[in-house]
């Protein structure tokens, strides 16, 4: 097992199985890191908890709920507004975040009639939105508060409200993939099948694991409404939680993310016999693939094929100009769960860039086996590092850009690296035709950018050059680039910055809205 030892982690040695070097002819069975363990004592890891991958990653992006928290106030902070799951009633989950803010005289006393006055207060203050959920933390789950019987009382005394109850206290699993499970599990045996549907098609289907990252969800459901498709809801980006408890009635889980949504797929399978059909929206070829399985299921192909054309004759050569800029450059794939396997294949083939690392911090074997296997030789595997690890990683394999979130993104860019935020996005959404040229424009943007290069030389030793363009035209001979490429039509290198025209999108204005309002917590 060709394992890799950081300097800085010799002290903890069980750290060594936690990283793996891809040698010549390596697979699966000689080349895969340690992964979704208890974390070792001193390894200081960044993992979220399992009360924020409940929260956080999924329960956050539904739209028409009110999101509260029993604990202390800083669990909810720290879970609220970290990504942009947008959503189109105003980003009503994204502006305003509850908390029971448990103090300690309550965890002597019991908090169970401050979560019930708060949960008045919340529904009082917000009288358009009858639903909401609830999320135990550490705190009151080592209480023993019964959040379930409080959730009774409440929609007895107040006809019309519905609540749903996780419980996902941060200790409930290794990392934050433990609260996936329970939420998942949690929601099926709660919500599901409470409340029947509307039907206005002949091929009905629930997306899951689709958080609307920046409007990814909008992107992927206009292909699928093109090709005749009723989304009958969507688990749980911009999703409504009416639609999400008539799930039972799709006759098919079009299921994205599979590290966070595979278990409610399989609950449904199981007992409503709902098949369940795993797709991919990012690249070309994987979101071509993923909409010709949807049709063939349904008998709709050609529907498929025509849009696949549509969208591939008006964004291939889009994407051919960025692959030329970017072929070589090295890449660390530093983010969550299934973009580690979503991404790395495809950005190797259809932008050119070589991986040389991946890394989760959350993620399953099965994640990391497929994050290896789409790696070349030379390729660095990491579970779980820590901010030292990273940078010892970052000085050992000299990339062009990493993606990754933004602790450690922010950590890269002082040590001359740049980063885009594979968690939020810079400039989504990355999924669709449009969105995967998005993504090459913002990763062409991160390695040439003139300001970038400038901040890297050391003013009381570096030669300081000047002159219009000098640091773009330079980037791109080095690049290796021909004069005619350089000088391509309708691109144009006079100036600082490169100037190609930003993306626009009319079909998704949405992409275009951002959350405004006043911070919000009910029970302070």
């Amino acid at each position: 097992m060709p394992y890799h030892e950081f300097e800085c982690s010799k002290v903890i040695p069980e750290r060594r199985e936690h990283a793996v070097l891809k040698g010549p002819g390596e697979d699966l069975t000689s080349c895969l890191p340690k992964g979704y363990l208890n974390t070792i004592p001193g390894s200081i890891s960044e993992r979220g908890c399992a009360y924020c991958g409940a929260k956080h990653v999924i329960g956050t992006p539904m739209k028409d709920v009110i999101h509260i928290s029993h604990g202390p106030v800083g669990c909810t902070y720290d879970t609220w507004q970290t990504k942009r799951y947008i959503s189109d009633n105003d980003n009503f989950q994204l502006k305003y975040t509850f908390a029971t803010d448990v103090k300690e005289k309550h965890i002597v006393f019991g908090a169970e009639k401050l979560l019930k006055q708060n949960i008045k207060e919340a529904f009082a203050a917000f009288p358009d939105t009858r639903r909401m959920t609830i999320y135990q933390t550490c705190a009151t789950a080592l209480i023993g508060d019964d959040i379930n019987a409080i959730a009774e009382e409440v929609m007895e005394e107040l006809p019309g409200t519905d609540i749903f109850v996780c419980n996902s206290p941060g200790f409930a699993g290794p990392s934050q993939s433990g609260g996936h499970h329970k939420i998942n599990i949690a929601w099926i045996n709660q919500k599901v099948g409470t409340l029947e549907p509307e039907i206005t098609s002949d091929h009905v289907i629930n997306y899951v694991g689709e958080y609307n990252i920046q409007g990814d969800q909008e992107v992927m459901t206009d292909y699928f409404k093109r090709m005749g498709i009723q989304v009958l809801s969507t688990f749980t980006g911009n999703g409504s939680y009416d639609d999400l408890r008539g799930m039972h009635r799709a006759q098919l889980n079009v299921l994205e993310c599979a590290r966070s949504a595979e278990y409610i797929c399989d609950e449904l399978r199981e007992r409503y016999g709902i098949p369940r059909l795993d797709i991919d929206g990012f690249g070309f070829k994987a979101l071509g693939d993923s909409l010709r399985k949807i049709g063939l299921f349904f008998g709709i192909e050609e529907r498929a094929e025509a849009i696949i054309a549509e969208e591939t004759a008006r964004w291939q050569p889009e994407l051919d100009w960025y692959r030329e800029r970017l072929q070589g450059k090295r890449v660390c794939l530093w983010p969550g769960g299934s973009k580690l396997w979503h991404w790395a294949h495809a950005i190797q083939e259809e932008m050119g860039v070589k991986v040389v690392s991946v890394y989760t911090k959350f993620g399953h074997q099965g994640d990391m086996e497929k994050g290896v296997s789409r790696c070349g030789e030379g390729a660095l595997a990491i579970d779980d590092p820590n901010e030292l690890e990273g940078l010892e990683a970052l000085e050992m394999l000299r990339p062009d850009v990493i993606f990754t979130g933004k602790r450690p993104g922010e950590m890269a860019k002082k040590v001359g690296v740049p980063y885009l935020n594979a968690h939020a996005y810079h400039n989504g959404p990355y999924k669709g035709f449009e969105g995967w040229v998005r993504f090459a424009r913002d990763i062409y943007n991160a390695i040439y950018s003139p300001i970038h290069q400038l901040a890297q030389l050391d003013i009381s030793r570096d030669e300081i050059p000047d002159g219009p363009g000098f640091a773009t035209r330079r980037m791109l001979s080095d690049a290796g680039l021909s004069e005619a490429q350089r000088t391509a039509p309708a691109r144009d290198y006079s100036g600082a910055y490169d100037t190609i025209t930003p993306l626009r999108s009319k079909t998704y204005p949405v992409f275009e809205r951002r959350a405004e309002g006043a911070v919000e917590a009910v029970g302070q």
